[in-house]
């Protein structure tokens, strides 16, 4: 009887134990079932719904977005007034003054990508590129405008003596020309058989033939060159604000470094001097460095009675000087 009370109650307590483990199991499992839901709902929250920080972000992110694309409108739009001053000033102001076109060598080349690799990885490159490279172009055309325009401004102060130091007439007496300006119509060179760039034009004219001064200058070189190759004797006139002119294939030279010169003063004669097969003058225009075609710059409206009128004028006052 004893025997069977106390199987009885050790059984009683095992289940009791067994029980409470069941028990303790059940709660755990509750917990582990809350944290795994509370994990979920906070995951959801967090990219489901944004927080009061990221939300902020977002929203600075998209004024930023707005920002760049209002200065992307505003810069565009200052490069459509920035063309329209360069306009009037290469079809106008140029116009008024006859004077070449602007060119600032180099400027209007781009920058290396190198300048901006700072942005790259950022997801906002594309944006932020596009737009300092607008900026960096329309700063290099502002610079360019800046100095053309300076240009033109001491160009209007200099009016009356640029219309007069402008190479604007024939360097000889009117002739056909042998040679033009360039490529297209260049044949190769008679002496070096090779294809060359032709700087400036050249004229016939019999040998001895008056060469005369195609604008107010000084003399900024005479040159007796090469024997047989080159420009032979030559002579450069500075006549400021940007142009100079050079006189090749001379015979006599009447002029020396340092004189001042008037348009139509008669400064050499016609020779066949340096790499030449024949008489002729060739001739060249330059401005600011830069060879231009000097038939742009020849007076055709001026009759033949004005062009010698002209030439006996400056001889006239030539005279004059050196009496």
């Amino acid at each position: 009887m004893e025997n069977n009370i106390e199987t009885n109650s050790v059984s009683q307590r095992e289940e009791e134990l067994s029980a409470k483990r069941i028990s303790r199991y059940k709660f755990l499992r509750k917990i582990l079932i809350g944290f795994i839901i509370i994990s979920f709902i906070n995951l959801f929250l967090s990219y489901g719904i944004p927080t009061p920080k990221m939300y902020s972000i977002s929203k600075q992110n998209r004024e930023l977005i707005i920002a760049y694309e209002v200065l992307s409108d505003r810069i565009a739009a200052m490069e459509g007034k920035l063309s329209d001053i360069r306009h009037r000033d290469q079809y106008v102001y140029r116009s008024l003054f006859a004077v070449d076109t602007f060119n600032f060598a180099g400027n209007f080349s781009p920058y290396k990508e190198s300048k901006y690799s700072s942005f790259q990885g950022d997801d906002y490159a594309y944006l932020m590129t596009k737009t300092w490279k607008q900026m960096d172009v329309m700063t290099k055309r502002l610079y360019a405008q800046s100095v053309s325009l300076d240009e033109l401004q001491i160009l209007a102060k200099n009016k009356e003596s640029m219309s007069q130091a402008i190479p604007a007439i024939w360097p000889i007496d009117r002739t056909k020309l042998e040679a033009f300006y360039g490529y297209g119509t260049r044949r190769d060179h008679p002496i070096y058989h090779v294809r060359k760039m032709h700087r400036g034009v050249d004229m016939a004219c019999d040998k001895g033939g008056k060469v005369y001064a195609t604008g107010d200058a000084t003399v900024e070189l005479v040159d007796i060159g090469l024997r047989r190759r080159g420009y032979g004797h030559l002579i450069v006139l500075n006549h400021e604000f940007g142009y100079k002119t050079k006189y090749a294939h001379l015979g006599k030279m009447y002029v020396k470094s340092g004189d001042h010169v008037k348009r139509g003063q008669i400064i050499a004669e016609v020779g066949s001097t340096g790499g030449s097969t024949g008489p002729h003058l060739h001739y060249e225009v330059l401005f600011n460095g830069r060879n231009v075609n000097p038939i742009n710059y020849f007076n055709k409206n001026m009759s033949n009675e004005e062009y010698k009128a002209l030439i006996e004028s400056a001889r006239y006052n030539t005279n004059l000087e050196s009496d």
